[in-house]
């Protein structure tokens, strides 16, 4: 099988199919939290770092007013496209989840998949709450979700799964490469092949998360006084089922509240 070296997030096409097949679990749980948890009504959702829009274009389908960034062009590109041949008016930009403003105030945001551990210090995380605390109106929501990393040994070390649409098929592996919790950095592997009717070839990515612990997590919350944590999930994604955190906590779901 030829090998392709490169950015998954450049081949939104394949990353939309692998992360875009299960949507409808996440998309009901922000219904749900929406209607739980804001203090007022939700009409208008950003979603810093929206990648490909795989949740964007179902809420913009149900009448939400919505829109996204993005740093990279070719998710943006893609993402617009999508809501184009839905008949929708294109809501994405290229822009940093750290650093962006926005004109009107939004009644709830959401990050569901990690990228928030994309952001490289405790800087740029800080500085990303504060963008989505002044995004926010009075009242409305933020849904955060991430892998946070464990005390003790992880017990996640690896994730496979697959995909098709059609004549594509794709499967994808993740792992942890090493986690150097002095420098908080987690090196992450992440392969795609793909199988079409004409050809196979793979697509080799490594990149880098930041770690974060439960308690450190509970330290840069209070740091951004403006968002009040409201309630926890995990992947699950079951309104009714929140969740303790402790030093064993892996995946979670913040709900943030603007005060």
């Amino acid at each position: 099988m030829e090998t392709i070296a490169g950015h998954l997030y450049d081949f939104p096409t394949y990353y939309d199919l692998i992360f875009g097949s299960d949507w409808k679990a996440e998309y009901k749980f922000l219904l749900a939290c929406f209607e739980r948890f804001s203090k007022r009504p939700v009409k208008r959702i950003f979603e810093p770092a929206c990648g490909t829009g795989r949740l964007l274009v179902k809420l913009a389908e149900a009448g939400y007013e919505v829109a996204g960034n993005d740093l990279n062009e070719k998710a943006v590109a893609f993402c617009n496209k999508r809501f184009e041949r839905k008949g929708l008016k294109p809501v994405a930009v290229v822009g940093d989840m750290a650093d962006f403003k926005v004109k009107k105030k939004y009644d709830a945001a959401f990050n569901m998949i990690n990228t928030f551990r994309h952001l490289p210090s405790e800087e740029t995380a800080e500085a990303h709450l504060a963008c989505v605390a002044e995004a926010l109106a009075k009242g409305g929501v933020y849904l955060l979700g991430l892998h946070l990393t464990p005390v003790t040994v992880q017990q996640c070390t690896e994730e496979c799964w697959s995909a098709g649409r059609g004549n594509l098929t794709v499967n994808s592996r993740l792992w942890s490469i090493g986690v150097d919790l002095q420098k908080r950095e987690e090196r992450i592997g992440m392969t795609y092949d793909v199988y079409t009717p004409t050809k196979q070839f793979r697509i080799e990515d490594e990149t880098m998360f930041r770690t974060w612990t439960a308690e450190q997590m509970a330290h840069l919350l209070l740091r951004e006084p403006r968002l009040e944590l409201i309630e926890v999930y995990d992947f699950r994604y079951d309104i009714d089922a929140p969740v303790m955190i402790n030093g064993d906590t892996e995946d979670v779901v913040y709900v943030l509240r603007k005060r």
